[in-house]
């Protein structure tokens, strides 16, 4: 379906407004999926709560908010002529920048024409005899559609600090994932934060050259390393466009789709003196070589990433002047590399910083209360004009929990999912025919738009096939939910990050439930992941039951 072509309008019944397809969410996932919808000629609405595209580049505005990807890598690869089209001006892609791209490949493929903002869904409910799903928004408008689509982001259902008084500060508070359009000025404030996650960790080294004083309540200390970014030339730039099918297809031989493949060799059997060189090569390297180019084993071998973690350590001592300081800000209870691994541009060198305060509210000063003055920790009350809560994501599953999303017989996934997703591929969930999820749990991941790429190729996949045949339904099959179920287990078990509480392990101390380890997402080989996906849709997607 060309691009120009405008789809049909909705069917209205019973005064409702009935399409092929409901896409919840307009982000990277939603913009992707309505774009192959419109291929296969289907009508579809996209319901997105914010006020325009962009889904996470939307809503993270925080100071300092930028790729940890090479931008590159990064952008949409389905257009040739957008990717010639767009110039990224640095490597790693500040958000007012992306933000910027996203608009662009709106405006280009006319894409808002079949979205509807400001429109939070409330619920989605299948109708098993009428074989539709029910969409329900917060304004009390409803649209039904044969097939629903999820593109809700795997970190936009952002969390609060249960922390007693929350709501009782004076000032204003923020959270990254809700930061005000216009900028929050820090001229002469004293700002506390706390948090010392991702966000956090890109926040702090902006926010402290502004304010008169920033103090930092760590919960728990995260590792972190060098992004190195740099402006790209126009020479560069075009140097880059005209290696766009290599760079790709290089991307999809790599593990996580990334530019980064690991080093063959395990870890302790390279002397120790070549090893520490290596590290230096990658410590001083752009990106995520320091985590995904690294020895083989540094994600399973206990021995080996304690080694690594303990090179990263020397480089926090060396960065960080007061050795006290540096002592908290370096992990005690998990290896480098064993969560998301953040990257950061001269975050540890803000703890140098007059103006800048660390609070180790683990060991030294937990916090009692929020007051409407400030923080209150067991030693003493921080005073602060403003407030910012970097507490981070209910991950995977959350987005999905908020909504009251309703299968067969009236099963609330939720409930579903309250001891682990049930899945096949992440792509489609038990007891929820015509849902396809973009970036489910237990889907592979890595580089976030390569990934929501792949899946909605296969996803749309499906839909054409089902064309192709008159099939109307498509669900899936018990035995290999249990086939896959294990699998994303097993993949996950060997891992040192499985032993780690994080949001990809499901664990969130903000949100009641999120207390217990689950697995979340497939850790195996993304290259195993697209040949088995493959492997289906060649041979007819017969692992899906068709009606």
């Amino acid at each position: 379906m060309p691009d120009t072509m405008v789809a049909e309008k909705p069917v209205l019944r019973d005064g409702v407004a009935t399409y092929d397809a409901i896409v919840i969410g307009a982000g990277i996932s939603g913009m992707f999926m309505l774009y192959r919808l419109r291929e296969l000629g289907m009508t579809a609405r996209v319901f997105e709560m914010g006020t325009d595209v962009g889904g996470t580049w939307y809503w993270n505005r925080y100071p300092g908010a930028r790729f940890d990807s090479e931008s590159w890598t990064y952008g949409y690869s389905f257009s040739k002529e957008l990717m010639q089209e767009w110039d990224w001006k640095e490597h790693f892609s500040p958000q007012p920048d992306t933000l910027e791209y996203l608009n662009y490949v709106a405006d280009k493929f006319d894409l808002r024409r079949d979205m509807q903002f400001n429109s939070t869904v409330n619920a989605a409910h299948w109708d098993d005899e009428a074989g539709t799903w029910t969409v329900t928004l917060a304004s009390g408008q409803q649209a039904k559609s044969r097939f629903l689509m999820t593109a809700v982001g795997i970190l936009s259902a952002h969390t609060l600090p249960s922390i007693p008084g929350r709501d009782s500060f004076k000032g204003p508070a923020y959270h990254p994932a809700r930061w005000p359009k216009q900028k929050v000025d820090f001229t002469g404030k004293r700002v506390g934060i706390i948090g010392t996650g991702a966000t956090a960790i890109q926040a702090i080294p902006e926010i402290a050259k502004e304010c008169a004083q920033l103090t930092v309540f760590q919960r728990r200390p995260n590792w972190a390393a060098p992004l190195h970014n740099a402006k790209i030339s126009k020479e560069e730039m075009e140097q880059i466009k005209a290696r766009y099918d290599e760079i790709y297809a290089y991307c999809a031989s790599t593990p996580m789709w990334f530019i980064h493949q690991p080093d063959p060799r395990k870890t302790l059997e390279v002397p120790q003196a070549e090893r520490e060189a290596f590290w230096e090569k990658l410590y001083a390297e752009p990106g995520f070589g320091i985590w995904l180019g690294n020895f083989r084993d540094i994600g399973t071998n206990e021995e080996a990433a304690n080694a690594l973690s303990e090179f990263i350590a020397k480089k926090i001592r060396q960065r960080v002047k007061d050795p006290k300081v540096a002592e908290k800000l370096i992990p005690k209870d998990h290896p480098f590399a064993s969560r998301r691994v953040p990257l950061e541009s001269g975050y540890f060198e803000a703890y140098n910083r007059d103006n800048v305060t660390l609070v180790d509210t683990l060991k030294d000063e937990p916090i009692e209360c929020i007051t409407p003055n400030g923080v209150k920790t067991t030693k003493q009350e921080y005073e602060f004009d403003i407030l910012i809560y970097a507490t981070g994501f209910d991950g995977v599953t959350g987005a999905f929990d908020r909504i009251d999303i309703r299968g067969k017989n009236g099963l609330r996934l939720k409930d579903a999912w309250a001891e682990s997703p049930r899945t096949y591929l992440g792509m489609l969930a038990e007891d929820f025919p015509n849902m396809l999820m973009v970036l489910g749990p237990h889907t592979a991941r890595g580089n976030i738009p390569q990934a929501i790429e792949h899946s909605v190729q296969f996803q749309t996949g499906i839909l054409r096939f089902m064309q192709e045949h008159n099939y109307t339904r498509v669900e899936t099959r018990p035995e290999l939910v249990d086939e896959w179920t294990r699998t994303v287990i097993e993949a996950g078990e060997k891992l040192l990050s499985s032993k780690v509480d994080s949001w990809q392990t499901g664990v969130n101390r903000n949100v009641e439930g999120r207390q217990v380890r689950r697995v979340l997402g497939y850790n195996g080989n993304g290259v195993q992941f697209r040949k088995k996906t493959d492997e289906v849709a060649k041979g007819g997607y017969k692992e899906f039951a068709f009606r």
